[in-house]
């Protein structure tokens, strides 16, 4: 049954998992730590952060990339988002 339908991080995705004792989660939760070295506090720091700035044609799912990805540059940026509407 799903309760809330929200865009989440890696890393926020990683802390969920590890509530879970499965072997499918612990090895979700491994491949994600491969690619991701923040925490999921940081993550929704930068979340929120973002979300302050008001930018209104990013959507939440928009700031999540952006998280995710964590681009060095405004080329790198653009090469997150092209071929949206963003």
């Amino acid at each position: 049954m799903i309760i809330e339908k929200k865009p989440l991080t890696m890393a926020q995705t990683r802390e969920l998992l590890s509530k879970y004792d499965t072997e499918k989660s612990k090895m979700t939760s491994a491949f994600i730590k491969k690619f991701t070295k923040l925490s999921g506090e940081e993550a929704e720091k930068i979340f929120d952060d973002l979300k302050k700035l008001n930018l209104e044609k990013l959507k939440d799912e928009d700031l999540v990339k952006i998280i995710d990805f964590m681009p060095d540059d405004a080329d790198a940026l653009r090469k997150i988002f092209m071929g949206s509407d963003v």
